[in-house]
């Protein structure tokens, strides 16, 4: 979908910004309250609500405004650096004639992507760069919809069960996280019993059909913003699978942004390249207490290209892993904007703000993410106690994000103990058996981690590889089950000349383009083991 010529933009007497577009089955009126957070430096998208407005009858933008204002929206979407989106539908009749394809294509025309403004993504394909338009800014899986009288009908006939529909990466479920419903007439036809509801305004004869819901808030009186950050914002419908955001107050976690204003590095080749300093972003998740007996492990970590840190700290469950084994985690934004050297620079502001031991300093990342790691393993071996790179083996001949093999900053001796495991179904280059590229970054990692086995093997030869995934079986080979995925990690565990075993390369079955939880943990506990 993606519209091709941008929405113009009022700027309101308020500081806030207002754009409406009509799309073939709905009207939006989109308001962007002004908000304190830099979006170029911490990217809120993964955690804001999309804040839906059907509106019972179509609104003026005066009455829009006004209604995000009292409702408490606007300042709900202003915290979370999100908008506040108003939708009626273009077919004649209104509610009463329109169907599912109403919600479908709403959500079609809706993408969470680093690159937008004004509540507006412009839209770029990550691998073939070719641009595919204009969308409403927003993350789908917390689709968040207010609904009234009419729309309040619309809803209960034709929401509250599964849906499908365009998902982030291609078709795929699309089901709301949760659905207010006020002043309904008719019977909500309950077929999802996940799918969070908050019931306003409505009979004891209506609300008894969704006695079976088991996320259900009743209310006699609305009380929006209240009713957000005591019952909706925990929810979200994670690829068909309701769940629950965590209460860090509860769990006794801290969670903060910060920032570091970076020296641009003469390597800088991005987007501050003409500029002598820029900020650095990134989110800070640790228990409380955790710096009460001295100074503590360090994890940074970066997300994949198209996403955000958040999408790497809640998706993978770096902050689980770190509230459970006690470290410090550091998520970076926008790292592709972020060299090496600049990396460092963040790694020794955040030593200055926190009693980090300096000798367990670790990296992590997913995709791109996983570029950066490496860059760390090839610039800055030194720095680093133990590197956990995931799902992209990118190559190191004409390395087009990073340095390749001759340059003279390339790290050639230095081994880091590190642990990489890849999706055995990825369609990318994820693993020595699906590209030649990538063998030749772990024939690389071979070297320079010192492997007492041969990793001589030909691409060509695959089908005779003694490992069918990696070519060389490790010194040690474990199987892990992962209970809540029915996959298996194998892990092969390799040793290095001077007998220590300090390099786990693995791989997931059934695993596509993706970075779990079960795998994190598992790498935390290898190379949490080591020391620099």
């Amino acid at each position: 979908m993606g519209i091709f010529t941008r929405p113009v933009v009022k700027t309101l007497d308020n500081g806030g910004k207002f754009w409406e577009h009509t799309y073939n089955n709905f009207h939006l009126k989109a308001y962007v309250p002004t908000t304190d957070i830099d979006g170029e430096v911490h990217n809120y998208g993964f955690r804001a609500p999309l804040l839906l407005v059907f509106e019972e009858e179509r609104l003026t933008e005066e009455k829009a405004i006004e209604f995000a204002e009292t409702s408490g929206l606007a300042s709900i979407a202003s915290a979370n650096d999100s908008t506040v989106l108003f939708v009626y539908p273009t077919c004649e009749g209104g509610w009463d004639r329109a169907d599912v394809s109403l919600y479908q294509e709403l959500i079609a025309e809706t993408k969470i992507d680093p690159i937008y403004s004004d509540g507006i993504v412009e839209y770029t394909n990550f691998f073939d760069k070719e641009f595919k338009g204009y969308f409403i800014r927003g993350a789908i899986f917390r689709a968040d919809i207010y609904s009234f009288g009419q729309s309040a009908d619309y809803c209960a006939k034709h929401l509250l069960k599964t849906i499908n529909g365009e998902y982030l990466w291609g078709p795929g479920e699309i089901t709301p996280a949760m659905i207010s419903m006020e002043g309904l007439s008719v019977v909500p036809d309950v077929q999802r019993t996940d799918i969070a509801v908050l019931s306003v305004d409505n009979p004891d004869e209506i609300n008894k059909f969704f006695d079976g819901c088991e996320n259900l808030l009743i209310k006699e009186k609305a009380d929006y913003k209240a009713d957000f950050y005591s019952f909706v914002r925990k929810f979200k419908m994670w690829c068909g699978q309701i769940e629950f955001e965590p209460d860090f107050d509860a769990l006794n976690m801290v969670e903060k942004r910060d920032y570091t204003e970076v020296k641009t590095s003469p390597d800088h080749k991005a987007k501050y390249k003409d500029v002598p300093t820029h900020k650095v972003g990134y989110f800070v998740y640790y228990n409380k207490g955790l710096f009460d007996n001295g100074p503590v492990p360090l994890v940074v970590g970066f997300h994949g290209g198209g996403d955000s840190s958040m999408y790497l700290t809640f998706v993978s469950g770096w902050w689980e892993v770190c509230h459970k084994f006690n470290f410090l985690y550091v998520g970076i934004e926008n790292h592709q904007n972020v060299t090496p050297t600049e990396a460092i620079e963040v790694i020794e502001d955040l030593k200055r703000k926190y009693d980090i031991d300096e000798h367990r300093i670790y990296a992590t990342g997913f995709s791109m993410g996983s570029a950066k790691t490496w860059d760390m393993f090839q610039e800055y071996p030194e720095v680093f106690a133990g590197l956990a790179p995931t799902s992209a083996l990118f190559p190191i001949k004409d390395n087009p994000f990073g340095l390749s093999l001759g340059d003279p900053r390339m790290n050639m001796t230095i081994s880091v103990p590190m642990f990489y495991s890849g999706g055995e179904e990825s369609v990318l280059p994820e693993l020595p058996f699906q590209d030649e590229t990538s063998l030749d970054r772990i024939k690389y990692a071979a070297k320079v981690n010192k492997l007492t086995v041969n990793f001589d093997v030909d691409y060509a030869n695959k089908s005779n590889w003694k490992d069918s995934i990696y070519g060389v079986p490790g010194d040690r080979v474990e199987k892990i089950l992962d209970p809540s995925r029915g996959s298996v990690l194998t892990v092969n565990y390799y040793n290095s000349e001077d007998g220590v075993c300090r390099t786990a390369f693995g791989s997931v079955s059934g695993q596509i383009h993706e970075c779990r939880e079960h795998s994190i943990e598992e790498a935390w506990k290898f190379i949490s083991k080591f020391t620099r």
